[in-house]
């Protein structure tokens, strides 16, 4: 399979489960439910290890037990976890708090600047992930567009990320965009953009390119945790796009992939996602 470079988070979540919904000024129990892998390195890289790919993770973790946690769990789990960089001073855990409906508030703490070093050789990958803040992202996007497949999420500002495919959610694009979308992708991505995929959860996904849009609906499920569903979609997107599939048959992928996820009370991937690779390799 697949050679893939993923600059992303891992962290370490703490998930608190509500008793009610969020509300401003009122008050809740909670139920402490423990330590979990998390990060959008960890959900995004572990079902594509899964899938049969190698993946290495560029990310960073501080020189404490926690870090050292996290990086334990991680490469349990497959991922080759050698440029993940260590900085002096404590790993903070993320907070996850879930109300009964299964959607999550995150509250973290400012992370430290993470500032990339000089791009790599793209010779041995077949694509790069990036869904990080950390300094010097667009001169990695940039350097590898004419080697590998370069996916990337949107930022949460309008730094420039060069890249072939440009993945957001509606969530990321209130109040950011107006009607062209992929004017707004095109201004981000730049010349290499072939689609600007935005996901609205239910209601399913659209990928835009210069003159058209295709639509493809969200796969049923039973919600548990959506935490980690935009990951399974950029997971599974990427694992059909390195198999040459069309944008279509890669987003129905990772619609597939994303309702795996809510339905599984995890951020990263359960044995549910396990078992439909498995399924779909004994089918073939």
């Amino acid at each position: 399979m697949a050679n893939i470079l993923l600059l992303a988070n891992i962290n370490c979540d703490r998930l608190l489960e509500l008793d009610k919904p969020l509300q401003t000024g009122g008050r809740f129990h909670y139920q402490d439910g423990g330590l979990r892998l998390g990060g959008g390195g960890a959900n995004t890289g572990i079902g594509l290890v899964w899938a049969g790919h190698n993946v290495s993770l560029v990310s960073q973790v501080g020189s404490d037990k926690i870090g050292n946690w996290i990086l334990a769990q991680a490469s349990t789990k497959g991922l080759d976890c050698r440029l993940v960089e260590r900085f002096d001073g404590a790993t903070c855990e993320m907070l996850l708090v879930m109300t009964p409906d299964g959607e999550r508030t995150i509250i973290r703490p400012q992370r430290p600047l993470f500032e990339l070093s000089t791009p790599p050789s793209w010779r041995q990958w077949d694509a790069l992930y990036t869904n990080s803040s950390a300094k010097g992202i667009s001169q990695w996007t940039a350097s590898a567009l004419d080697h590998c497949l370069v996916v990337s999420q949107l930022a949460k500002d309008e730094r420039v990320r060069p890249c072939h495919i440009l993945i957001a959610s509606i969530t990321d694009m209130h109040g950011r965009c107006d009607d062209n979308k992929w004017d707004f992708a095109a201004k981000i991505a730049g010349e290499s953009l072939q689609y600007f995929v935005v996901t609205d959860g239910e209601n399913g996904a659209i990928a835009y390119s210069a003159n058209e849009q295709f639509h493809v609906p969200a796969v049923t499920a039973q919600v548990l945790d959506t935490t980690g569903a935009g990951d399974a979609f950029a997971a599974g997107l990427i694992h059909y796009l390195c198999q040459q599939k069309a944008i279509t048959q890669a987003m129905e992928e990772g619609a597939r992939w994303a309702a795996i996820a809510v339905a599984t009370a995890s951020s990263v991937p359960g044995d549910a996602l396990q078992h439909y690779l498995q399924s779909k390799k004994h089918s073939e």
